[in-house]
């Protein structure tokens, strides 16, 4: 059972313009998840979908295929990464590589690793499930007390019986993060999006899951990043005593 990871990767972030390939702790940033795909040992095909010649550079130099560039359509503000990943897909099934499995894993989420990519995928065939997306649970801030301010700076509670309720008292729940998304190719190819009903969520570490769209993000990220890297270096200089 053959599985295709695929990185989508555009170039015109407007948010946080060329995050892709800035620079984090002496690497560019889509390096870390291109790492995080081969690393894991699971795909036959570690591709990234771009409509950027210099994001294409960088990709192939640290382990990836590019096997083409992406559409000027399927590049703009408008598209659902599902549909990018789905063309990417179909591209491939065009060369007569059928995968079974696809995995979606967005660059600016630098902090999976290839652990996370091994751990999620054995949940996804141990549930036998269609889709499956990565999930964080939510930090200090309880969603359940989630309320909307209007102009007049009016609160008014989202779930009104749980604002009441104290937070002990409360189910965790759980946000989608772009880390990594499975689905079953044929369901991908049938469907043309990993939100399917009875899709399933595998839950991933807090500190791995951060999805970099602002300045902040990046901050918080990078200060993990230089974390990981100093307590690696660490291990590895105990091991080698």
């Amino acid at each position: 059972m053959t599985a295709l990871a695929v990185i989508p990767a555009r170039g015109g972030s407007k948010r946080l313009p060329g995050k892709n390939v800035r620079v984090m702790c002496g690497l560019p940033a889509i390096a870390y998840t291109i790492a995080a795909a081969r690393d894991s040992g699971l795909f036959s095909l570690v591709m990234v979908s771009t409509d950027s010649e210099s994001i294409a550079e960088v990709a192939v130099r640290y382990g990836a295929q590019v096997p083409f560039l992406r559409a000027a359509a399927l590049a703009d503000d408008e598209t659902h990464v599902s549909s990018v990943t789905l063309d990417a897909l179909t591209r491939m099934d065009q060369t007569n590589q059928r995968f079974a499995f696809v995995a979606q894993l967005m660059p600016n989420c630098p902090l999976r690793d290839a652990a996370d990519v091994r751990d999620s995928y054995q949940q996804f065939v141990d549930t036998q499930s269609n889709a499956q997306l990565s999930v964080a649970r939510f930090g200090w801030q309880t969603p359940w007390w989630a309320m909307r301010r209007g102009d007049d700076f009016r609160l008014t509670p989202l779930f009104p019986q749980e604002a009441v309720t104290r937070g002990q008292d409360l189910p965790p729940l759980v946000c989608p993060t772009g880390a990594i998304w499975w689905a079953r190719a044929e369901t991908l190819r049938d469907t043309g999006t990993f939100h399917i009903p009875g899709r399933t969520g595998w839950e991933i570490d807090p500190a791995h899951a951060i999805d970099i769209d602002t300045e902040d993000d990046w901050s918080l990220a990078e200060a993990l990043m230089a974390r990981r890297l100093v307590i690696s270096n660490a291990e590895r200089y105990h091991h080698a005593r």
